[in-house]
């Protein structure tokens, strides 16, 4: 039978009005390929009526009709139809360049980052205290994003945090307990750790494997946190059920240092409206180039989401982990000369003994003796209401215990003698049972409005809380203790050798607690309001106030002259503070911005200290009734400006700031002739010593300098993530001569301990192709000085350093996938801090290690 074929004219305006129908405001490729097929078809259709052998067929064609020339696009139509297929076409090209990033369609992506590029980070959780996107927000924020986290093969809170710029680790001190203890910016940190936007007071040692991402809050904060936050904060942001979509991951790692580490996480939609997430965690592990410490972890963690309407949403989560082994308490520094010799420490004649020859594995503590505990419980309830489109209301419910229990040996007091390698130390013990709880309420209501051309968001909260604490230690273990021979396991041992301790295998007994405790108890009331204001993506202004009601409350015992006595101490401050902020917006994907902050450290907030010299309060003082100092008080302001770049993937920050303490705290030895001048309190100063420390306030410090940050893509397959800051750190003012007069007449000008004045880290990733990706990190930290307090004069320090790692990731299939990592490539030395006292010891940094890390993903 042969083909019909229609006329010419019929079949080209055919063609138009299907592309019409079919194609306006879409893809101009996918119109012209549509066109290309009905022209293809119609002249096969005539070539095969030409070649048939069938009679041929008369048909009628139907006479073609004019069209209407209303029917005709106009001019500005066409024009627009144009315009719309080329944003048709810019949006497939988005997609497509999308689409290769496998963490921007999994179930499990962080959901406050860029899907197309998941280093960067476009939200803060606080999204209520936080409105606007980092890239409009008036301070200068550091988020390590779970993808970063990944590429960090960062399993602990300290090992993110330590390759970041701007950050730097503190010991645990003699009043204080060992665990993360960080300084942003030069400042201490401990107490201004927050998990899901709610304070986590308990020194602890915090694990990754429940963590979506790490925000890292720069200068003071106290009008969105609370006291302290004077170098900032730090916000862990918990993993999330989500109803979208059920997945099931596990990760399996095998390391060099002898880690075994198991970690799985599930989430399991019941309902549209109810979901599960769980996971749990298996780590046996020991700790490259350092001998006999070990590190064990197990946890879990389970959190459930339910939205019985869509305007109400109700989360709940728990999270519990346990960390124990063998604690690394460091290694010995080298300080040649004696004191009582008339000789002067100089910082260039010493440093740790493993840069003069002693082995860095070296182990000072007892494998039989010493051990580390952490537990942390922590339950949350959190529920949203949207009682209009415009108003939401939230109610937050934390309660938490953490335990930190340990006993540890510090390598202090060493004597250099000749040859170097028949130095020794005292081994000192250092132990502490501190339980820690945590009982508090948030309340905040978020409205948003709008007045003329302003678009508001304001925040009103209260916030309730009551942190107890309950401070003991072992019997016979502390480092004012001297025993003589035998050694019977209690206070300090003397002679041991630096290049070969012999005591590491001593049999020792169990321990058993003092029975001699600090009981403390802080209480706060907060009330906070805080607005931002948009005006047309031009200008934003930012501010809020906060007021905090603040008691604490101690009580126990002390030894003063040997003998233990029992005291209580109590004090109740207002602490009023605010932050203003404006930001300007030249163009959509940049920001200009100043800022102005304040915080207050009152006294005991630095909630482990159980001395007045490391921040705590004393239940005990030295022959005094009445040691409260008014709260430290701390400003910063800051200029800085903010840039996304290459298709908005990528994030820039840079930013000047200058933050300054007054009525900070010294220590100061005084005698019987200085005492009555000196000290603000009643002593009493042993006739054995002939001094005594004296605690002042009225010191005030200062650091300035620029932070500089990256975070995103620059192509579709390379990621970058890094800083840089660089600092310059002064003491203003003290009331405290000097511990070492002859080198330093006052602390007046000297720099502050504890910090990496210059500091940088980089990490990058490059996707070869669908299998492959490549990277790698490199860290770089300047010299950190020793001190007391916050002043760098006890002529000691650390060497800066560079560390470099490297992974490569395959993906397998879409479901498995298999890294590895070598940490330190070059076994580089370098150590993470130093403590504190004229006799210090400094922590080593891990050596050189691999991983192999096997991921499932479904």
């Amino acid at each position: 039978m042969g083909q019909v074929v229609a006329p010419k004219s019929l079949r080209s305006f055919a063609a138009i009005d299907f592309i019409d129908e079919r194609f306006e405001g879409g893809s101009g490729k996918a119109a012209s390929a549509v066109a290309g097929l009905i022209a293809v078809a119609s002249f096969s259709g005539a070539a095969g009526a030409q070649q048939s052998n069938l009679p041929p067929v008369s048909v009628d064609a139907p006479v073609e009709r004019p069209r209407p020339a209303a029917s005709k696009p106009s001019p500005e139509q066409i024009r627009a139809r144009n315009a719309l297929r080329r944003a048709a076409q810019r949006q497939q090209a988005q997609q497509a360049a999308a689409a290769p990033s496998q963490s921007a369609s999994a179930p499990d992506r962080n959901p406050y980052a860029d899907p197309a590029a998941p280093y960067k980070v476009d939200h803060l959780q606080a999204s209520g205290k936080f409105p606007e996107p980092l890239l409009n927000t008036p301070k200068t924020v550091t988020v390590l994003s779970k993808e970063v986290l990944e590429d960090k093969n960062a399993t602990s809170l300290k090992s993110a945090i330590l390759s970041t710029a701007g950050v730097t680790l503190g010991t645990g001190e003699g009043g204080n307990a060992f665990g993360d203890r960080f300084f942003i910016r030069g400042f201490d940190a401990r107490n201004d750790i927050f998990i899901d936007g709610a304070r986590d007071p308990g020194v602890s040692v915090r694990e990754n494997f429940f963590t979506e991402q790490v925000e890292i809050l720069r200068g003071p904060g106290s009008s969105f946190a609370g006291r302290g936050t004077t170098g900032g904060a730090i916000n862990i942001v918990t993993k999330q059920a989500v109803t979208e979509k059920s997945f099931y991951n596990m990760d399996t790692t095998f390391g060099t240092d002898k880690t075994k580490r198991v970690t799985l996480d599930v989430n399991q939609v019941i309902s549209p409206t109810f979901a599960v997430r769980a996971g749990g965690l298996f780590q046996d592990a020991g700790v490259a180039g350092r001998d006999f410490v070990t590190d064990d972890r197990s946890g879990a963690f389970v959190a459930t989401k339910w939205t019985p309407v869509d305007a109400v949403k109700v989360t709940a989560d728990y999270v519990h982990t346990y960390l124990h082994g063998i604690p690394d308490f460091g290694v010995p520094y080298y300080r040649p000369g004696s004191p009582a010799a008339g000789n002067v420490y100089r910082s260039t004649a010493g440093g740790p003994f493993p840069d003069f020859g002693s082995n860095r594995n070296n182990f000072y503590g007892f494998v039989n003796r010493d051990f580390f505990k952490v537990k942390q419980d922590i339950g949350t309830v959190n529920t949203e209401v949207q009682v209009t489109p415009d108003l939401v209301l939230s109610d937050k419910i934390r309660v938490s215990r953490s335990v930190n229990d340990y006993i540890g040996t510090l390598a202090e007091s060493p004597i250099a003698r000749i040859p170097l390698s028949a130095s020794t130390i005292t081994a000192n013990p250092q132990s502490r049972y501190q339980v820690t709880s945590v009982l508090a309420n948030q309340s905040e209501a978020t409205y948003k409005f709008d007045t003329g051309g302003f678009r508001h968001t304001a925040l009103a909260g209260v916030e309730v809380s009551r942190e107890t604490s309950y401070i003991d230690k072992y019997s016979g273990l502390s480092s004012e203790l001297t025993t003589g021979t035998p050694f019977t396991g209690g206070g300090s041992l003397s002679g041991v050798s630096v290049f070969a301790p012999q005591y590491t295998f001593l049999p020792f007994g169990t321990p058993t607690l003092a029975g001699l405790p600090t009981n403390l108890s802080v209480d706060t009331k907060s009330v906070y309001a805080m607005d931002s204001i948009n005006y047309n993506d031009l200008v934003i202004l930012n501010g809020g106030v906060r007021y905090d009601d603040y008691t604490i409350n101690t009580s126990g015992y002390a030894s003063i002259g040997g003998v233990n006595r029992f005291g209580s101490q109590s004090a109740e401050f207002g602490l009023p503070n605010f932050n203003l902020g404006l930001t300007l917006k030249p163009l959509p994907n940049g920001s200009f911005y100043a800022a102005y902050a304040t915080s207050s450290n009152p006294v005991g907030a630095e909630f482990d200290g159980t001395s007045t010299a490391y921040g705590g309060l004393s239940p005990v003082l030295n022959g005094s009734s009445n040691q409260i100092f008014g709260p430290e008080e701390n400003k910063a302001i800051e200029v800085g400006t903010k840039w996304e770049l290459f298709d908005r993937h990528l994030l820039l920050q840079a930013a000047l700031f200058q933050t300054e303490k007054e009525n900070a705290r010294e220590a100061q030895n005084i005698t019987p002739a200085t005492a009555t001048a000196t000290c603000p309190y009643p002593v009493t100063i042993p006739a054995t010593t002939g001094t005594v420390s004296c605690i002042t306030a009225g010191a005030a410090y200062r650091i300035r300098g620029i932070d500089l940050g990256v975070g995103g893509k620059i192509t579709d397959k390379w990621s970058v993530f890094g800083g840089l800051v660089l600092m310059q750190s002064e003491v203003t003012k003290s009331l405290a001569p000097s511990p070492q007069p002859l080198l330093y007449p006052t602390n007046v000008g000297r720099p502050l301990a504890n910090v990496a004045h210059q500091s940088f880290s980089l990490l990058t990733k490059y996707e070869l192709n669908d299998i492959w990706e490549l990277g790698g990190q490199a860290v770089y930290r300047s010299q950190i000085y020793g001190g007391t307090l916050l002043a760098a004069n006890q002529g000691t320090s650390i060497p800066g350093y560079w560390r470099f790692d490297a992974f490569a990731e395959a993906k397998v299939d879409k479901h498995w996938t298999v890294k590895l990592f070598v940490n330190n490539i070059f076994d580089k030395r370098y150590y993470d801090a130093l403590y504190q006292s004229a006799t210090p010891f400094v922590l080593e940094a891990p050596g050189r290690a691999a991983y192999l890390v096997v991921s499932a993903r479904y």
